[in-house]
């Protein structure tokens, strides 16, 4: 589905990723701190695989977002989004919220009630995205424990606090 936003003067396409978007939003990625790059070939697998659950943004014929997001298995009820990512360019204009608004409105994800995510406590903006997003949901926001820094090895990553979004009622897009 490709939905026209208007963001600035550019139009924004909202729409399922391929294959071929995979490099753009690798460098998409790695151009996003303090998102963590993985390699190439897991953007091919989540854009291929896992396309219905993910969403690229594209103005001018470039990708300018991405959101990565799976359903946990034996979880037809929630959404795990793995990661965030906006151009420099296009951010403080909502196209995050609208990319995220527009995924949980797909009829394949009628089912979700519930979003959850990971985010380091230094990541300040994240987390205000995402609390941000529960209270335009009107949906309950709550942080617990997730992935704690010893399971990252000796590689200096904090904590992954978990985030839980909803339940909610299914949003609609916009």
């Amino acid at each position: 589905m490709i939905m026209k936003q208007s963001l600035t003067e550019k139009p924004v396409y909202l729409r399922a990723p391929t294959p071929w978007d995979a490099a753009d939003v690798y460098d998409l990625v790695r151009r996003s701190k303090p998102l963590d790059p993985n390699s190439v070939y897991c953007y091919i697998l989540l854009c291929d695989h896992f396309r219905s659950t993910c969403i690229v943004a594209e103005s001018e014929s470039q990708l300018v977002g991405f959101i990565s997001a799976y359903i946990p298995p034996g979880r037809k009820d929630t959404v795990f989004v793995w990661q965030v990512a906006v151009d420099e360019a296009m951010r403080n204009r909502s196209l995050a919220t609208k990319m995220l608004k527009s995924l949980l409105a797909r009829d394949e994800l009628s089912g979700l009630h519930r979003l959850e995510t990971t985010v380091t406590p230094s990541n300040r903006v994240s987390m205000a995205f995402f609390k941000a997003f529960a209270s335009k949901l009107g949906a309950p926001f709550s942080t617990g424990s997730g992935y704690g820094a010893e399971l990252f090895g000796d590689e200096g990553h904090e904590e992954e606090l978990l985030i839980t979004i909803g339940p909610f009622v299914r949003a609609q897009p916009r």
